[in-house]
């Protein structure tokens, strides 16, 4: 179901004054209409199936070279993120790093970032939105195993409460293989370092 902008529009119109403000005022006037287009698309994610991107696979084995299989990993690093904290609705932003380890399919890279466009575009924790990409690149690609690192920075700690602008969170989520630490200590030094 599509954002209800009308109702936003009403909702955000009473927010104003409850808050004590005017919103007829010349720089309030459109502003529950632009919050209303704003959360349009911060939470087009809500219905999307973030499998989809996912569903368009190469096969490695029917390549050039048909005896070649994925050894390693696949990791996409630095794949910029923005999402809604849902318990402030406040933005968090940051860097999600994605690897996975193929079995006889990959996926076109933008699909990865795809993935995390369609989940990060709800109200979301970071935490569960690790969780929920890790388990879609595992379950759709039928990877042997998963990572995701998110590292991000919250308003809600940065701008409020504690006010600690340099602090952000790093959160890990792993399926199958990529579950060891020793497994996915490689990946980890990889995004880490910043190079191969």
């Amino acid at each position: 179901m599509p954002v209800d902008r009308a109702r936003v529009t009403r909702l955000v119109r009473e927010l104003l004054e409850a808050i004590g403000e005017q919103p007829d005022r010349p720089g309030l006037r459109e502003t529950p209409e632009r919050v209303a287009d704003a959360y349009a698309e911060f939470f087009v994610g809500i219905d999307a199936d973030p499998a989809e991107p996912l569903a368009r696979t190469i096969s490695v084995a029917a390549g050039p070279a048909p005896e070649t299989l994925p050894s390693g990993a696949v990791l996409l690093r630095d794949v910029a993120f923005r999402s809604i904290c849902e318990h402030h609705l406040l933005p968090f932003a940051g860097r999600a790093h994605l690897a996975y380890l193929p079995d006889e399919r990959v996926v076109g890279l933008g699909a990865l970032a795809r993935v995390v466009d369609v989940l990060a575009a709800r109200p979301q924790v970071q935490e569960r939105l690790g969780e929920q990409i890790a388990e879609t690149l595992a379950s759709a690609l039928a990877a042997r195993g998963a990572l995701v690192v998110l590292d991000a920075r919250h308003q809600c700690l940065t701008m409020r409460g504690e006010r600690r602008p340099e602090a952000s969170t790093v959160t890990i989520a792993a399926r199958g293989e990529l579950a060891d630490p020793i497994a996915r200590a490689e990946l980890i030094a990889l995004i880490a370092g910043g190079g191969a």
